[in-house]
């Protein structure tokens, strides 16, 4: 008889012994976050939602960030942080709609493809521990399942979605596999483009020839090394190729990931740890003196509204900006998804809550109507490089202004009229520990607006920005 998989409506099955949260903060995680992806990816629903909201090819690192602090907070000892962090990404979700490139509509809060999700993190999560020579025995498979249909049901509401045994699950899944899955953009875009162009992690941006020499290598071998974990069905159905070699290399990063795993110190097998060598934080220099070395050069607001005398000059910057940080998804055109991505992030970064997330969509919204009505000549509901180089300098500052004012609403957060150091660093952290103190009076709203506008007006750097921002 086939054993179920529900726990007693009292156990908290995200407690003290929860094999998932533990998983979750190995950094060998990240071998079943990637193969999962992909899988995920090749659901039409899916890989329709990547293909048109999403930043995980232009800002990998950072959607590597998010998706790591999420996960952190859904698997959260408190029931009230998961509860919170659920409602956040459903709201989230809820902004991402729409209709592919078939003609066929797509909706990230779709339950057919939030099970699905799950379903390939409890399966990668699985695959994982089985390469990596330490497969989970009856029991603990059991375990991890529950705690995956409990992940489903924190976010969608039900676990109905996933079967209840274990034996129905992987029923399910072959059959998902078999007729559901396609050779989608999203497949393509991941491993063929993700894999061999990722920018540089922040502590290598500086050294662009070795960066783009390692990925040189690095990139066919993490295409090579997922697309060998993946189900034998799925590659033939997608028609993956088969490379010599590539089964013997994904066995050995599987295992040598577990070794690490076994045999370092805990502390330097951590997501955190390896998060921290790729973003690590500035040492000695004090932020806030640089962030009033920038805005005491910021010109007054009144200057945005000024033609600039180099026309030819604004046309290039105008050029850069767009690619550097307007274009969210990478698609070469600014639409509403774009300037939604500004939003989840900020969003994601102060763990807003839905009034203010709210008021922060309603602005960027604000602003994308004056983009359009400004610069979208044709009609089309988007905004191309060229379009916006040409109408740049002419750009009104309202849109921008509201953005500026929630902005500086929701990280004031002791509503004492100025951004202290801790604020600061809630929005402009980079990475788990990242310190960055502050000292003096804080950042009046004027000076944060001064700011705001300077640089999402291309006219003015700003690393703190370019953080948030643009970061990969």
């Amino acid at each position: 008889m086939s054993q179920t998989t529900t726990p007693p409506a009292d156990v908290d099955v995200f407690g003290p012994g929860s094999l998932l949260r533990r998983l979750v903060n190995e950094a060998r995680w990240g071998l079943a976050v990637a193969r999962a992806t992909l899988l995920e990816a090749a659901h039409p629903q899916i890989g329709a939602a990547l293909m048109e909201n999403s930043t995980f090819l232009t800002h990998p690192w950072r959607r590597l960030r998010n998706t790591t602090m999420s996960s952190r907070r859904l698997l959260d000892p408190d029931p009230r942080v998961r509860d919170r962090e659920a409602a956040r990404l459903n709201r989230l979700h809820a902004h991402m709609s729409g209709v592919d490139a078939q003609g066929r509509p797509y909706d990230a809060t779709d339950p057919e493809a939030r099970a699905w999700v799950v379903a390939t993190l409890f399966e990668s999560t699985v695959t994982m521990c089985r390469l990596s020579g330490d497969a989970l025995d009856a029991e603990a498979m059991r375990r991890l399942y529950d705690e995956h249909r409990t992940l489903l049901a924190l976010i969608d509401g039900s676990s109905d979605r996933l079967p209840e045994t274990l034996p129905q699950f992987w029923a399910y899944y072959d059959d998902v596999v078999e007729h559901r899955l396609e050779n989608n953009e999203a497949v393509g875009v991941i491993l063929y483009r993700l894999f061999a162009n990722v920018p540089a992690p922040p502590v290598l941006r500086a050294h662009p020839a070795l960066w783009t020499a390692g990925r040189a290598v690095a990139g066919p071998v993490a295409a090579a090394i997922t697309i060998a974990s993946l189900p034998e069905a799925f590659s033939r159905r997608v028609a993956l190729p088969d490379l010599p070699g590539a089964r013997t290399l994904m066995q050995t990063t599987y295992l040598g990931a577990a070794l690490a795993t076994r045999y370092l110190p805990e502390s330097w097998t951590r997501v955190e740890f390896v998060m921290g060598l790729l973003d690590p934080s500035p040492g000695g220099a004090d932020p806030w003196e640089a962030v009033r070395r920038r805005a005491g050069k910021a010109a007054a607001l009144a200057r945005l509204l000024t033609p600039a005398g180099d026309d030819d000059q604004v046309t290039r910057s105008a050029d850069r900006f767009f690619a550097e940080v307007l274009d969210q998804t990478g698609d070469g055109c600014l639409r509403w998804p774009d300037l939604a991505a500004m939003a989840r992030e900020i969003a994601t970064r102060l763990d807003l809550g839905e009034q203010e997330e709210d008021r922060l969509f309603q602005a960027y919204a604000t602003w994308w109507r004056e983009l359009q009505a400004a610069l979208d000549g044709d009609g089309d509901g988007r905004v191309t490089r060229a379009e916006y180089a040409a109408g740049a300098a002419r750009l009104p500052g309202t849109g921008l202004i509201r953005i500026a004012d929630v902005l500086f609403d929701v990280t004031d957060t002791d509503d004492d009229g100025k951004i202290d150091a801790t604020e600061y660093r809630d929005l402009f952290r980079t990475t788990f520990h990242r310190d960055l103190a502050g000292s003096g009076d804080g950042y009046t709203r004027a000076d944060f607006v001064r700011q705001f506008v300077s640089f999402m007006s291309g006219q003015q750097h700003s690393a703190a920005y370019t953080s948030l921002l643009t970061s990969g």
